[in-house]
């Protein structure tokens, strides 16, 4: 049987998102000292901390490790992250997490951008992308983001999710 795209959003309870490209615009200043700084957007990273605090499970799977970055993830709220993978790819990570969280795939949302996350997103998740992803990427996309990546692509995926789920709004109407 198959979902249009609200069904499999009102579905939604996990997002999992890659970080360059996704949360970043791919852009990596590469100091002397060897790090490797990205910039984030606050306003993904608002929508990732409301999703935590309306009951959403937010989880990273990236290749990417860099200690700076690790420490925003945390800021945010994020406790499930899944950096440095492995050569093997993300699939088997990816796959280890859900029988772990006991989650089914389904239920989750998963943003990538390159080839990289071509495997994950060709299982039965949400796959998303931002607007500005690999070609291969938005070829098989369930959702193109009209949002680059870093420029508010993971907040656009939120908001989908939460206001397709009537949640978006939900904190600030029970706070009046």
């Amino acid at each position: 049987m198959e979902f249009s795209l609200k069904e499999r959003l009102q579905r939604i309870t996990t997002f999992i998102f890659d970080i360059d490209g996704v949360m970043t615009d791919g852009s990596v200043i590469a100091l002397e000292s060897g790090e490797q700084p990205r910039i984030f957007n606050v306003r993904d990273g608002y929508g990732i901390n409301r999703a935590i605090k309306m009951g959403y499970r937010v989880a990273i799977l990236s290749a990417q490790n860099q200690v700076g970055v690790r420490k925003r993830l945390e800021y945010l709220g994020v406790t499930d992250i899944f950096i440095g993978t492995s050569p093997d790819g993300k699939l088997p990570i990816f796959r280890k997490y859900l029988q772990e969280a006991n989650l089914i795939e389904e239920e989750i949302v998963f943003m990538g951008d390159d080839l990289p996350d071509w495997e994950v997103m060709q299982t039965n998740v949400l796959g998303a992308c931002p607007a500005d992803s690999a070609e291969e990427i938005l070829e098989i996309a369930d959702y193109i983001s009209p949002k680059n990546g870093g420029y508010g692509a993971v907040r656009d995926v939120i908001e989908q999710v939460m206001k397709e789920q009537g949640k978006w709004m939900a904190w600030f109407e029970k706070t009046k």
